[in-house]
C-alpha cells in the first residue's frame, strides 16, 4: 500500500504559511514506514525542532484504478477516516527554500497517524464532514471539508492520472489551518464528527 498526501487543499491553511495557492493538487508520498503502530507513541525526531500537527480527512481506496474519471472516482472508496501528517516544519523550510523535495520532512517513519475508519455511507455528505485536533484538551485544528479547495472524488480523479491506486491505498485530502508546533508530554485527540477516533501521546 502507499500513502498519498494532498498539500495545500485549505484557503486558510495556505495562508497560514505564506503559501502560494496552487492551481492544481499538490501531491507528495509517504512510505509505509511511515505509518506509525496503534498504540505507541510519536518520537520527536532528533533531526528537527519544529514537528508540527496537521490533522486530515483520510480516504481508503478498495480497488485498482487508474484514470478515474471524477463521476465515478466514488466507486474507489468506500470508507472514510482521520489522521495525522507530522511535518518537520523547520527541515521543510530549508528545503523549500532550496527549491528540493519534502520527503526529509514528510515521510520520515512515524508521520503518518492513521486512526479509525468508518462506513461512508454513515456520513450524511462527504462535502460536509467536521473534524478536529485538540492538544491536552484544548481545540488546536478544526475543519468541514465543504472548504476543500479540491473534494474528495476531485483528488482520486486527480492522483489516478499520475499513479495506479490499488486496494488499501491511503489518501490524506489536506488539512486546514491551526497547525503547531508539538512538545513533549503532549496528548492528541482526534474527532470526526464528533467522534474520537484517534488519540496520541508525543514523547
Amino acid at each position: 500500500m502507499k500513502i498519498i498526501c494532498i498539500g495545500r487543499n485549505y484557503v486558510n491553511h495556505i495562508a497560514e504559511l505564506n503559501n502560494e495557492r496552487p492551481a492544481e493538487p499538490v501531491i507528495f508520498l509517504k512510505p509505509d514506514t511511515a505509518i506509525l503502530p496503534k498504540k505507541t507513541p510519536f518520537v520527536i525526531p532528533e533531526f528537527s525542532n519544529e514537528i508540527h500537527h496537521e490533522i486530515e480527512v483520510l480516504v481508503k481506496i478498495n480497488k485498482v484504478g487508474k484514470y478515474i474519471d471524477t463521476k465515478f472516482a466514488h466507486k474507489y472508496y468506500d470508507e472514510i477516516g482521520l489522521g495525522i501528517d507530522f511535518t518537520a516544519r523547520d527541515v521543510q523550510n530549508k528545503l523549500k527554500e532550496k527549491g528540493l523535495p519534502w520527503e526529509k520532512a514528510k515521510a520520515f517513519d512515524g508521520s503518518a497517524i492513521i486512526g479509525d475508519f468508518f462506513p461512508k455511507i454513515d456520513f450524511c455528505s462527504l462535502e460536509n464532514i467536521t473534524f478536529e485536533l485538540t492538544n491536552n484538551g484544548k481545540t488546536v485544528q478544526k475543519g468541514n471539508t465543504s472548504h476543500m479547495l479540491w473534494k474528495i472524488d476531485d483528488i482520486v480523479s486527480y492522483v489516478s492520472q499520475y499513479f495506479t491506486l490499488k486496494k488499501g491505498d491511503i489518501i490524506f485530502t489536506g488539512t486546514p489551518e491551526g497547525v503547531a508546533k508539538v512538545a513533549p508530554n503532549d496528548y492528541l485527540e482526534g474527532f470526526i464528527e464528533n467522534k474520537r477516533v484517534l488519540r496520541l501521546h508525543i514523547k
